[in-house]
């Protein structure tokens, strides 16, 4: 082997290791404790305030008033009317993904923007010190994402920066678009469980204005008029409502990774400088997810 090719190998060697090590986080899916927890202490304190005992009793907590509190025509009414009435709404396919709808509010899997941006800086120093082409060796880090390795591929297949960011934006909108859907279905069910309670009232008052002539049917058809109420009013209050908040929140969360992605896609498919793409980066980031990557 000659001094020069030496040399060049040498010199190869020396510029990869100053390349960053590219490493993109993985989004692993996690309970978020946020959502369980609140609605556990949710439903807890009203459970509370229903054995609670007055001044006057002995005993701190009287468990037996929680039998009062279940009715099962009021149960029907609302959460079976609630399902039905909803399901008037949306699509038979749409309804197919609603067990998958409440699982992500219970479960997340969002990738840090932060980590994600520093990844995608790497990417770009990569891309600026290597080319293009190099990148398309990191597939096993791509791979990680399925929008990050479509959205990279484009710019190894030599799609022009003005592609790159019109495919993805459509990509984009139509991913937002379905995660809107999901959550207006929670959002529609928490409108519909009140309107459920009412409807129980109405029932329950009908049958008791029905039956004035025998008192034993009035506490039992007061039972269903109140009860209604009751489950409607917690069902789309405490549960479905927040839920609809929560699937707001993961759908905007994940429009920001993949509008971080578009913004590096199309940096590094212009040839940009890594630092020009620092600043866009952190101007989509929240203030306190900005990053620092060449201080």
């Amino acid at each position: 082997m000659s001094e020069n090719t030496q040399a060049n190998q040498t010199d190869e060697n020396a510029e990869l290791s100053n390349l960053p090590k590219l490493k993109f986080p993985v989004a692993k899916s996690a309970p978020d404790l946020a959502t369980i927890l609140g609605l556990f202490f949710a439903i807890s304190l009203i459970i509370l305030a229903i054995v609670m005992s007055g001044e006057g009793n002995s005993q701190l907590f009287n468990f037996t008033a929680l039998s009062g509190f279940f009715n099962g025509q009021s149960i029907l009414i609302v959460i079976l009317g609630t399902i039905a009435a909803t399901s008037i709404s949306f699509t038979g396919e749409e309804l197919k993904g609603a067990g998958g709808v409440i699982k992500k509010t219970i479960i997340g899997s969002n990738l840090d923007p932060q980590e994600l941006s520093k990844s995608l800086l790497d990417a770009s120093v990569i891309a600026k010190k290597k080319g293009i082409l190099y990148l398309s060796q990191q597939e096993k880090e791509l791979s990680k994402d399925p929008f990050l390795k479509k959205s990279m591929q484009m710019v190894i297949d030599g799609y022009s920066a003005n592609d790159v960011e019109f495919f993805l934006s459509q990509e984009i909108e139509a991913e937002i678009e379905r995660h809107k859907r999901s959550a207006n279905m929670c959002r529609r069910a928490s409108e519909v469980a009140p309107a459920m309670g009412l409807i129980g009232t109405l029932v329950g008052l009908v049958m008791m204005l029905s039956n004035l002539e025998t008192p034993e049917t009035i506490g039992p058809s007061m039972a269903i008029a109140l009860l209604t109420t009751f489950y409607g009013a917690i069902l789309g209050t405490v549960i479905m409502a927040p839920l609809a908040v929560k699937l707001e929140k993961r759908a905007s969360d994940l429009a920001l990774n993949n509008t971080l992605i578009q913004t590096t896609c199309v940096s590094i498919a212009n040839q940009d400088n890594p630092r020009k793409l620092e600043m866009s980066l952190n101007a989509e980031l929240p203030p306190g997810k900005r990053i620092r990557y060449f201080d």
